[in-house]
């Protein structure tokens, strides 16, 4: 997947469906020459990407595709978050910068090294960053144009215990956390996701994750674009740090199909 139009899928909804699932985290996949370039060896590596990747999440959105009334769309990234973060900001506006987990990682989630010193990140955000932007933000245009409306549900999940790399790891870890954005996040979205996660021990709003993903052509300019991020905490489905799915996961994604199928009523009229 050197091919940066390879390196993410949009995967068809129904035609009349708002609904586009964002699961920006979930793949291990790393092209060649991107992994040449890390200081890791190869059990580092495995035990990095334990660490940093969303596992399953793909798998979860796909459940709820499959179990919603009005099928979603899904826009899910098929490379590895050490290639580039497609939810960064590429610029000195991410506060991730101060661990070195900015649009390109150069510092692993034990703030080890993992990218030499120096390293020009640019090559990485024109090859694979920007066309993903893009990809992103003509998927959002096309839900405007046959709905009116695009609601972006971004599908992540967190370890159970704060890495080192967390900034504010020391707030809450709910079974599920709600990320939410002041200009993109209807309360009445927010009050669904409560609702359709509410039978998994507790949901949290904005920690330890706070926020969600808008594309920037979007983001804080459009009211017809409306976003939450789902942080689903591992130990609910899986055994951390990178372990097999167990059947929390079918679980969630009916809760995440629930709701899907609440959106229309949660949109402001």
């Amino acid at each position: 997947m050197n091919d940066a139009s390879s390196s993410f899928h949009l995967l068809p909804g129904a035609p009349d469906s708002p609904v586009l699932l964002h699961v920006p985290h979930s793949s291990r996949a790393l092209p060649p020459d991107v992994r040449a370039d890390l200081l890791l060896d190869d059990g580092e590596l495995a035990r990095e990407l334990d660490h940093i990747t969303d596992s399953h999440t793909a798998e979860i959105a796909a459940v709820a595709a499959a179990a919603a009334g009005v099928a979603p769309w899904r826009f899910v990234n098929r490379l590895s978050r050490l290639v580039v973060d497609p939810e960064r900001f590429p610029d000195e506006r991410e506060e991730m910068l101060a661990v070195g987990m900015g649009a390109v990682y150069t510092r692993t989630t034990h703030r080890a090294a993992l990218r030499p010193a120096g390293f020009d990140t640019e090559p990485l955000i024109d090859r694979y960053f920007t066309p993903y932007a893009q990809g992103m933000t003509d998927a959002v245009a096309e839900r405007l144009a046959a709905t009116g409306r695009a609601v972006i549900v971004d599908v992540h999940s967190y370890p159970a215990a704060p890495l080192p790399y967390e900034l504010h790891g020391d707030g809450p870890r709910p079974p599920v956390c709600l990320g939410t954005d002041a200009f993109h996040t209807p309360p009445a979205l927010r009050d669904a996701a409560r609702e359709a996660f509410g039978g998994f021990g507790g949901v949290g709003t904005d920690s330890p994750f706070a926020g969600t993903y808008v594309p920037l052509a979007y983001y804080r300019l459009d009211p017809r674009v409306s976003a939450l991020m789902v942080e689903i905490r591992r130990d609910l489905y899986m055994s951390e740090p990178g372990g097999q799915a167990g059947p929390g996961a079918a679980d969630l994604g009916e809760a995440l199909a629930a709701l899907v199928d609440a959106v229309p009523s949660a949109l402001p009229a």
